[in-house]
């Protein structure tokens, strides 16, 4: 279980989430058994997901976060609810490119040219869903471009994954920043140039956990809140409000995998029935498999 803080400044001109995510990540990257640059984006997006997932105001509210593009990781898609709980996958665990130039993994590339799409379902007659081009594929940057356009949210976006040698998670977390109505221009100025001078989230991480040995897990992401915005004008330090948990969590079930069945039609369901006699379905996000043998695909049928 990962914590999350959300905190505003004392001039209340911002809020921060804020979020330490590594056993998280670790836990979907031996799940879907990724390579590094597929925990990268993966990890990223459910990150993200669940930071906007705890935005929501009921527990039972959902969000769902989709990276499409033309590159060799295709999509990542992460579900997220109220209650922290966060669930995700990427189509291709197994993409890998060269690193950057910079040393860093190429998420954007193996994203490439395409859409983020984010839909929330807050219990009403339609879901809201907001549409993007992606802006470079990195996740954070097509996220603080999402928030802006889609939501007329001024915000700054954060992610990071450390993958160590031996493919194990060493850092994995996230902030999202937003400004406030009648924020003060002095912590406009201020944010910007914290961030501008800010390390890489994962390299924060590492560092407070070096130096945090013993702290709560909610205490770890305190640090890490309080080492970011060290330097920053006290007026403009962030305090903080509420603690949050997030959580791997997939909610598949045997009866949400026939609902699937149903979806493929009569005829197809018949051919099933009549060339394989069984079926196997598994779940995208956890990749438990379900088995239905053919009394149950009758049974199935009959009901449509």
């Amino acid at each position: 279980m990962s914590k999350a803080l959300i905190a505003i400044d004392k001039s209340r001109s911002f809020r921060v989430y804020i979020t330490i995510t590594t056993d998280m990540v670790q836990q979907a990257a031996q799940i879907h058994d990724t390579t590094p640059l597929a925990s990268a984006g993966l990890g990223r997006v459910l990150t993200a997901a669940g930071i906007m997932g705890i935005m929501l105001k009921s527990p039972d509210e959902k969000l769902t976060v989709n990276f499409k593009g033309d590159g060799p990781a295709r999509q990542i898609l992460a579900t997220a609810y109220g209650d922290g709980r966060v669930k995700g996958y990427i189509a291709n665990p197994y993409v890998d490119l060269p690193l950057k130039d910079n040393g860093k993994l190429d998420v954007g590339g193996s994203l490439g040219t395409g859409e983020l799409t984010v839909i929330k379902d807050l219990g009403l007659k339609e879901p809201y869903i907001g549409t993007i081009a992606l802006v470079s594929g990195e996740i954070a940057d097509d996220l603080t471009a999402y928030f802006f356009i889609s939501e007329q949210q001024n915000s700054s976006v954060a992610l990071g994954v450390k993958v160590e040698r031996d493919l194990s998670i060493g850092a994995a977390g996230g902030m999202v920043i937003q400004m406030l109505p009648d924020a003060q221009e002095g912590a406009v100025d201020a944010l910007e140039k914290m961030i501008a001078e800010m390390d890489p989230l994962t390299s924060i991480i590492s560092r407070v956990a070096a130096s945090s040995c013993g702290k709560s897990d909610t205490g770890l992401v305190q640090a890490l809140l309080d080492e970011i915005f060290r330097d920053i004008p006290d007026e403009y330090k962030p305090e903080t409000l509420e603690a949050r948990d997030i959580t791997w969590n997939c909610d598949c079930s045997r009866q949400r995998l026939e609902q699937a069945l149903m979806t493929i039609g009569k005829k197809d369901l018949q051919e099933i029935i009549e060339e394989d006699g069984q079926a196997e379905m598994q779940c995208q996000f956890c990749l438990k498999k379900y088995h239905f043998d053919k009394d149950e695909l009758v049974s199935i049928l009959n009901n449509m």
